[in-house]
């Protein structure tokens, strides 16, 4: 089931909607007060958001709620006030970007700070992993956008060679990023980024360039990407939602500007953000008069309006709610939740153990790596299972994935070595064949 969630600014908590039906998800979630771009479904187990009450606040917090109860479960305090939080598709990592311009990523299933590092000049104001979980995106108020390589943060050996940690530094913007979305494709997409400059610039990944610049009417605080990226929605203050193309080239007389071939229009206040329904048939969209609209994209129709509880609308997401495997087992376990995130990294042996647990979306094990047998996997899994716990639950689908990871290597592993079985017998027979010939 596919869910839409809002949260604002105004401690209105976070409320929730079934996309297909516009029914209101019960319970609402209560003391949530998440700054833009703050708040994230963890896998869509849970949800979790930072949170921005105390603007003197030297250390941050984050909190996390179940699908199931209205009040806060868990709560985090990192070092320092979180502004943007996401988490990795699988949910196994959260991240989140500080007011100082550092970046924070962290374990779910234990919580472990796994990696800091300063990744901006001045506060970071947007994230975004790529499509297949490789790369990092964030947008800073100092204009700068810039591309990280999870590979490259973990490597130690790498990190320490390397002059700079990112991948690419686009500063084409003069003014701060108001948001950042990536393409398909992981390192080969493209990724769009808005600014109140007015202005949202088209990058390539894979040649590190700019592609397009567009100009707008107005400052610009939220973009989606049309799933074909054929064009994108880019939702502004002036209350409109414009459309702009990515690849044909709009009549320089259009009404709006260069490349916007159009508007959605039906808001009296700020467009604040904006996503897509997972199958790209519709947009929905937030904005400070507190309304969630739901559009269809073909006719440019609102097809229902959603009221969010109190404040302006700064988020939006569109999520699958999992529910506990075994929720009698997760009741009797006390909190389905996983541990609170660290304030600081880990050192000595500790920090070690949190690396080693670390696995990458697309992660391929180097020659001499040792690969834990499916039989052990099996167990750890079942084992988990017994124990009903969200975290478990999460540590589980990990095991899971990198279960499907090693038999897909075993198995391409096992065909080269056939192949070059093959190879060697077809050349020795060839030989024996060829010296046959010479002696008779």
């Amino acid at each position: 089931m596919e869910v839409v969630i809002a949260s604002s600014l105004g401690d209105g908590g976070i409320s929730a909607w079934e996309l297909s039906t516009g029914s209101e998800q019960l319970p609402r979630h209560k003391d949530c007060s998440s700054p833009p771009h703050g708040l994230a479904s963890v896998g869509g187990r849970f949800l979790a958001s930072s949170q921005s009450r105390d603007p003197s606040a030297t250390s941050g917090s984050v909190f996390y709620w179940s699908w199931e109860k209205p009040q806060v479960e868990v709560k985090c305090f990192p070092a320092e006030p979180i502004g943007p939080l996401i988490a990795n598709p699988e949910g196994t990592f959260i991240v989140g970007g500080g007011v100082s311009g550092e970046i924070y990523l962290w374990e779910v299933p234990t919580g472990k700070l796994l990696r800091k590092w300063n990744a901006h000049y001045r506060v970071v104001t947007c994230l975004v992993f790529s499509d297949d979980g490789s790369l990092l995106i964030s947008g800073s108020e100092d204009g700068s956008v810039r591309v990280w390589s999870l590979y490259m943060i973990f490597d130690d050996l790498r990190r320490q060679e390397a002059k700079h940690l990112y991948v690419h530094n686009f500063t084409g913007h003069n003014l701060r990023v108001t948001d950042v979305i990536c393409g398909y494709g992981g390192s080969n997409s493209i990724i769009i980024s808005a600014s109140e400059d007015r202005t949202c610039k088209v990058w390539s990944l894979s040649k590190g360039i700019l592609l397009r610049s567009v100009l707008f009417p107005s400052v610009i605080n939220a973009i989606s990407l049309d799933p074909g990226e054929l064009v994108f929605y880019a939702g502004s203050r002036d209350g409109k939602i414009y459309i702009a193309a990515l690849n044909a080239e709009s009549n320089s007389k259009s009404t709006y500007g260069m490349h916007i071939i159009g508007s959605l229009s039906d808001y009296s206040k700020a467009v604040t953000c904006l996503t897509h329904s997972m199958d790209g048939n519709l947009l929905v969209s937030g904005s400070e008069d507190g309304l969630v609209k739901v559009w269809d994209v073909r006719s440019g129709a609102i097809v229902r309006m959603l009221r969010h509880s109190k404040g302006p609308v700064n988020n939006v997401l569109i999520t699958r709610k999992q529910v506990p495997s075994n929720p009698k087992s997760s009741r009797k376990h006390g909190s389905q939740l996983p541990p609170p995130l660290q304030k600081y990294e880990n050192s000595g042996n500790d920090d070690q153990e949190g690396k080693s647990l670390v696995r990458l979306s697309g992660t391929q094990p180097g020659r001499g790596s040792s690969y834990v047998m499916t039989a052990v996997m099996n167990r750890q899994i079942e084992e988990l299972q017994r124990q009903g716990s969200a975290a478990t639950e999460i540590e589980s689908e990990r095991l899971k994935s990198d279960q499907k990871t090693s038999m897909q290597m075993v198995n391409k592993w096992k065909q080269m070595f056939d192949d070059i079985h093959q190879f060697c017998i077809d050349e020795i027979l060839d030989k024996g064949m060829a010296d046959t010939t010479r002696t008779t």
